[in-house]
């Protein structure tokens, strides 16, 4: 994907299309750019952690390194995917179903949205929860194909796997800032310090 070669991959020369907006012609159309690529600048924008990763070995690397880096290998964590507990397995997560128990979320989502750098979300992930309920901490499992323009493609994307029962309480998650990074453009909302373990699958 292009985002990903041009950040680990070699740099190439500057061409047309590489060319910023604000450098263009008056009458050259700006570049849209990847929805990849899109996604990733409005998702750290928004705050969020990103972690790029080519296979499932690079996926348990960069979660344990989350592990690590926050000291929470002992801390309870709050799951519904049975997914996600068996492909961490061998960490032996310490699962619990209360949430006033729980230091962290681990879950995937239903897609990633480019315009707006946000997660869909819905029951399949939280059931009934509310944001405001869950913990402050979410580490969030998704893969490249997951990539949606916008919330609209995303409903879209929902309805039609969803024939037979189409999931509730769907929501987007946008603003990743630690309490003490909240400023009053976040004030109200469900903050949560967020972390994106994203696969490669195409």
């Amino acid at each position: 994907m292009s985002l990903f070669r041009k950040f680990f991959g070699k740099k190439s020369e500057k061409t047309e299309e590489h060319i910023p907006n604000q450098e263009r012609g008056k009458y050259m159309p700006e570049v849209k750019l990847p929805v990849d690529e899109r996604f990733t600048i409005n998702f750290k924008g928004n705050g969020g952690k990103f972690l790029y990763c080519e296979n499932l070995e690079e996926v348990k690397e960069s979660f344990n390194a989350i592990l690590d880096e926050n000291n929470w290998h002992d801390d309870k964590v709050f799951a519904i995917d049975q997914r996600l507990t068996e492909l961490f397995k061998d960490f032996n997560l310490n699962s619990t179903t209360k949430l006033s128990e729980s230091t962290y979320f681990l879950s995937t989502c239903e897609y990633l949205i480019s315009d707006d750098g946000s997660l869909l979300i819905s029951s399949n992930q939280i059931a009934e929860k509310k944001l405001i309920e869950l913990p402050d901490h979410f580490i969030i499992y998704a893969t490249t194909s997951q990539f949606v323009e916008t919330i609209g493609e995303g409903l879209k994307g929902i309805k039609a796997k969803s024939k037979t029962k189409i999931p509730t309480n769907i929501t987007t998650i946008k603003h990743f800032k630690t309490a003490e990074d909240k400023d009053f453009l976040t004030y109200g909302s469900s903050s949560k310090n967020l972390y994106l373990l994203l696969l490669e699958d195409l």
